[in-house]
């Protein structure tokens, strides 16, 4: 069986690669690696609400769902992304009714505002996060001639990353450049 990685989420930003959706990151909970996601409005603005204590008056989608499982009995397990094509990731939900366990088929944007909803954990493979992940560097002090050269390695892999039309990655550099300066 392959090792799992655990992921939260970390943030949620509008997205440089595709108007009018929005791109959640996700970040392995012990680790630097992180996973861009596209969502949608609808999603994004359901999980950033909930994350920001927000309630709104009357229940959404995942708060409803959420209320079903637990008025039912069942348990959210934990989330499970398995794959990516071209961009669209894949996940299932692990419910458990007594000793029943139950996987189905879900959004990852969907199992993901469930999982935070209901405490359950996010994960991912090994294999699959290290193919999808863009890796950021933790903060460190550095001297000014070391500053520099780590703007200037930003600034290629930001080059890089637009040339080969990885937009999430691209913008994710431009903020960090945009901080050092």
């Amino acid at each position: 069986m392959e090792n799992k990685v655990e992921l939260k989420v970390l943030d949620i930003s509008n997205s440089q690669a595709q108007a009018g959706a929005y791109a959640m990151v996700l970040g392995e909970v012990e680790g630097t690696r992180q996973l861009p996601i596209i969502i949608g409005p609808a999603e994004a603005q359901a999980t950033a609400l909930y994350l920001k204590g927000i309630h709104p008056p009357r229940p959404l989608t995942h708060d409803l769902f959420a209320t079903t499982v637990s008025a039912l009995g069942s348990e959210l397990l934990r989330i499970y992304i398995y794959k990516a094509i071209e961009g669209v990731f894949y996940s299932y939900i692990y419910l458990k009714k007594e000793n029943d366990i139950f996987r189905i088929d879900a959004r990852t944007s969907d199992a993901v505002a469930l999982a935070i909803r209901l405490n359950a954990p996010i994960f991912i493979s090994e294999t699959l996060l290290e193919k999808e992940c863009i890796r950021i560097e933790e903060e460190r002090i550095l001297d000014p001639e070391e500053e520099s050269r780590s703007l200037e390695a930003l600034k290629e892999a930001l080059e890089k990353a637009v040339k080969e039309e990885n937009y999430e990655l691209a913008s994710l550099l431009r903020d960090k450049i945009l901080q050092k300066k």
